[in-house]
């Protein structure tokens, strides 16, 4: 506010006198204040002005005391100053726009200035009360100090202003304006000291205020809001001993507004008054409820209400009440506070949405349906908007989390509420799309609180309801096909699968893309609908966001749900991409080790593993081993997983007779073992050679099984497969010894398979004779030769088309030869051996005086001298005995008298050694004796035969 220049007499008559030091100072002050005068108020103002008036004022305090034409000229120069600042402020003000205009820290330096040049010259003669209008210039300025937060310059102000101000008797002023400056500078140092955190200064100043309110009603009020400001600061602080001093403040105040309605007489300054002190009783309430102490609250809102004369119906109370009734358990009693909330008019939104979040915060999810009831009963007498649906509802949802206390009640309450057409209707139209927006985020993230925590039968519920909050713009179609896939898989966790499927078909009508496709998968999957879901895996590649992960995924699920076949066809049609030569997330090794081991669990899948196992060696060899199986460590243990699970597989198929499958693994297993990378030295070549060898020895039971027989060329193939198996056993054994013997250093049985094998298939070819018994010869001869196995041999040599009587000859001879060495020979074997002997003599030499197959009953007789009864089986005995006796028949018949004397000797003296034949020996010695007299002497005579059976 500009004030009223002073009329002062001519400065160069006041000055006459005076030194020129004075008139140069006094003269650079006028100058100085011209200057900014004439300062355009759209510029900031420069330190300059401040410092060279400072520097002036500086030199005439040096001058002091001055002449009273001096002082009154000052202060004329320090109206000047102020006015001057007066009026740039004004300016600075019409230009802002917002009306609101904080004077610079310059500006209050001048006026500063200018309330110094007062306190100089305050003494002043001829001015009515100077020491008020100098303390007036003090006290504005520690104004402005104290909004720009100075409040150390801003206490110097006001000390001086009351300095001045004191000097004047109270008595003496009699203007309102003046008398109000003595109340107005005690309040402004107590505000000043409360910022500086001098709280005790600051009351006792509040305090000292008392003796200079004049009986003005202005007065009262003021000093009574100024110790409610305070009180309401330390409200703020919701700390317990604020609390109390809070509450003091506030009695201060309440007190001042009862003796002031005890003195003042008009109307108007009644009503000001008890406008102040209902609000007063108000916030001693709240200071109340604040410390819990509820029957002081209601005590309070009593009089509040019913007030003589000064009924108060603030939105507030309602408020206090319902929360003092909270507070003391009294819930019936505070619904029927927030219920009264409805139908008073003057309660602002923002008042009862917080009395609805204060109930529900205490009742929790019981108050939930009162909440509804509630806000439906505001909203019928259309009071809401928008964002109070908003603040409600996410109220009333609080803490969605699955197992919260009441979780269920509350998302019930709220799918009701946001169902109901009237809130629906507060958010349509462009001007609530950033509120819609809202309202569907929160019932959407509520709803997936509940399906992480399996309750889907609320999630659902209410991932329905927020569709209704989707935007209406082209952005509806994929917000409602995101709402119908989450509601399908929500149904999916309900196993309702049929509605599961309607809002997936939903879902892709509206925006067909890969995610919808995998969840029709899922549902075809749970429906154990397999072949749909095969078609479904093949339907996803043709999505245009398809991914292969999606077909890694889907064969997860077909795992986790055991549709086995699903999942191999979802890695099978996987493998068909890495083809392509795209980036994969999956090496395509792990695909074949993840699909081989699914096909591992059923073992009907042994052809489809013998086809994904030839794929991968194949894949590898177009890669390179290093691309395929990885490189180092990594690629060694993949290359040796495939190797050991195709030798596996060759072994299970082998015990279960499915000799071509075995045949096939086992030559996969070899070529897996012979892969070796780049460096690295050939480990496995013990498991080539081994995998060759039962490859070709199945490839022979194959074809024993099937009674077939082996082509020439595949006889041929297999003999080379023998071939080379030997080659890697014998190079990697390192030995200089026999043949055999390197290979049996490897595994004594395998030397016996690979040589069945190879007999076998040497039998085969007409120029392999000598090539066979060259190779028994060789196995009989190895360190590792078992009797058993010759005896084999010797009987697969000695039956069938093929047979070979050398071969079956000395691997039987040798074995008998094994068999009576040891110290417990095993005489069945022996009488087997004995038999087959015999009978391959028989067969390829003939009966005619054949001296092999004579020693040969000679060798039995011999193995039988000596023995226990019953140590050399029974039956064999009998058949050597009676067979030999038998023999002599033909040379009987011939003449042939010492053949026929020899064979009847041999066969009665094996008899001697077979017991239970008495009977038959005696008739032997009868028919020798007879014999022998008969044709003593006749060398050629003729005798009748013999036939012992």
């Amino acid at each position: 506010m500009r004030i009223a220049e002073i009329s002062t007499p001519d400065f160069r008559q006041g000055a006459a006198d005076a030194d020129s030091s004075l008139q140069y100072a006094l003269s650079q002050l006028e100058a100085s204040i011209k200057s900014l005068e004439r300062h355009s108020a759209s510029l900031p103002l420069p330190d300059s002005f401040s410092s060279e008036l400072r520097h002036v004022l500086a030199e005439l305090s040096q001058l002091a005391p001055f002449p009273n034409s001096t002082k009154l000229f000052l202060w004329k120069l320090s109206y000047r100053i102020w006015n001057t600042c007066v009026d740039l402020s004004n300016a600075a003000s019409t230009t802002n726009s917002s009306g609101v205009h904080r004077l610079s820290e310059e500006h209050a330096k001048l006026r500063q200035i200018a309330a110094d040049l007062l306190f100089m010259t305050v003494d002043v003669a001829g001015i009515p009360s100077p020491e008020i209008k100098a303390g007036l210039f003090f006290y504005k300025t520690g104004l402005i100090w104290h909004d720009l937060e100075k409040f150390d310059l801003s206490n110097n102000c006001f000390e001086k202003a009351t300095d001045i101000i004191s000097k004047v008797e109270i008595n003496s002023i009699s203007d309102n304006d003046e008398r109000k400056l003595l109340l107005d500078l005690n309040l402004a140092r107590s505000r000043t000291a409360w910022e500086v955190s001098d709280r005790n200064l600051s009351i006792a100043l509040l305090n000292r205020s008392k003796n200079v309110l004049f009986g003005t009603s202005e007065n009262y009020k003021a000093l009574a809001n100024q110790y409610l400001m305070f009180g309401k600061i330390l409200l703020s602080n919701d700390e317990v001993s604020g609390l109390n001093e809070a509450s003091k403040l506030m009695n201060e105040a309440l007190e001042l507004c009862e003796k002031g309605l005890r003195i003042v007489k008009k109307t108007e300054d009644t009503l000001n008054l008890k406008e102040l002190r209902l609000k007063i009783l108000r916030f001693i309430a709240a200071a109340h409820l604040q410390s819990d102490e509820f029957e002081s609250v209601l005590k309070c809102v009593k009089v509040l209400r019913e007030g003589v004369g000064s009924t108060d119906h603030h939105p507030s109370l309602s408020v206090l009440a319902m929360k003092a009734w909270l507070g003391l358990g009294r819930y019936k009693e505070a619904e029927k506070e927030l219920r009264g909330m409805v139908v008073n008019n003057g309660i602002p939104e923002g008042v009862w949405v917080s009395a609805l979040e204060s109930y529900f915060q205490a009742v929790g999810a019981a108050g939930a349906e009162t909440v509804k009831g509630v806000f439906l009963g505001l909203l019928g007498r259309c009071r809401v908007n928008a964002g109070v649906a908003i603040r409600v509802v996410n109220r009333v949802v609080g803490d969605c989390a699955g197992g919260a206390e009441g979780a269920e009640v509350r998302a019930k309450v709220v799918t009701e509420l946001v169902s109901d057409e009237r809130v629906v209707e507060l958010f349509s139209g462009d001007a609530a799309a950033k509120e819609r927006t809202t309202m569907h985020a929160l019932l959407w993230n509520c709803a997936a609180e509940h399906f992480r925590a399996k309750e889907y039968q609320i999630s659902a519920e209410m991932f329905e309801k927020s569709l209704l909050y989707g935007p209406h713009n082209i952005e509806n179609r994929i917000f409602r096909a995101k709402g119908f896939r989450v509601l399908c898989l929500c149904h999916l966790g309900l196993s309702q699968l049929d509605r599961a499927e309607e809002y997936i078909n939903e879902a892709e009508k509206l925006e067909p893309n890969i995610a919808s496709a995998f969840l029709k998968f899922k549902i075809y999957l749970q429906k154990k609908d397999h072949n749909s879901a095969i078609a479904q895996v093949q339907a996803m590649s043709s999505c245009l966001d398809f991914i292969p992960d999606f077909l890694s995924l889907s064969a997860h699920e077909a795992v986790a749900c055991s549709s086995l076949p699903v999942a191999t066809a979802s890695l099978s049609h996987l493998l068909n991409f890495y083809s392509l030569g795209k980036p994969m997330p999956t090496n395509e090794v792990v695909v074949f080790r993840t699909l081989v081991t699914i096909l591992i669990q059923d073992s009907s899948n042994d052809s489809d593993i013998l086809r994904h196992l030839n794929r991968a060696h194949q894949r590898q060899s177009e890669l390179g081993p290093e691309l395929f199986f990885g490189k180092g460590e990594v690629g060694r243990r993949e290359r040796n997983w495939f190797a050991v699970n195709a030798w596996n597989f060759g072994v299970r198929n082998g015990k279960e007779k499915n000799c071509k499958l075995c045949a096939e693994f086992f030559r996969l297993a070899s070529e897996f073992y012979t892969i070796t990378s780049d460096g690295e030295a050939k480990e496995n070549d013990v498991m080539v050679g081994k995998s060759l060898v039962l490859a070709v020895s199945a490839i022979i039971a194959d074809e024993r099984h099937r009674k077939a027989t082996l082509l020439e060329t595949e006889t041929k193939e297999a003999i080379e497969l023998l071939d080379r198996a030997r080659k890697i056993l014998m190079s990697s054994s390192g030995s200089s010894g026999k043949d055999g013997d390197q290979i049996a250093a490897m595994d004594p049985n395998f030397l016996f398979i690979y040589t069945w094998s190879a007999y076998d298939l040497y039998s085969r070819l007409s120029d392999k004779g000598a090539q066979q018994l060259l190779l028994i010869k060789n196995f009989s001869s190895s360190k590792s030769c078992n009797p058993q196995h010759l005896l084999q041999i010797g009987f697969d040599a000695s039956e069938g088309p093929r047979s070979n009587p050398e071969v079956a000859t000395f691997a039987l001879r040798t074995c008998l030869s094994s068999l009576l060495a040891s110290p417990t020979p095993d005489y069945q074997s022996v009488a087997l051996i004995l038999r087959k002997l015999i009978s391959v003599a028989t067969i390829h030499k003939g009966d005619i005086d054949n001296d092999s197959v004579f020693e040969m009953y000679r060798q039995a007789y011999r193995i039988m001298v000596g023995l226990k009864e019953g140590e050399y089986p029974l039956e064999e005995a009998k058949w050597l005995a009676m067979t030999a006796w038998n023999r002599a028949a033909l040379p009987v018949r011939l003449g042939h008298i010492d053949a026929a004397k020899k064979w009847m000797n041999i066969g009665l003296e094996l008899a001697t050694k077979v017991p239970g034949m008495q009977t038959y020996k005696s008739c032997m010695e009868d028919y020798v004796a007879g014999f022998e007299k008969k044709f003593h002497g006749h060398d050629n005579g003729k005798s009748r035969s013999l036939v012992v059976s």
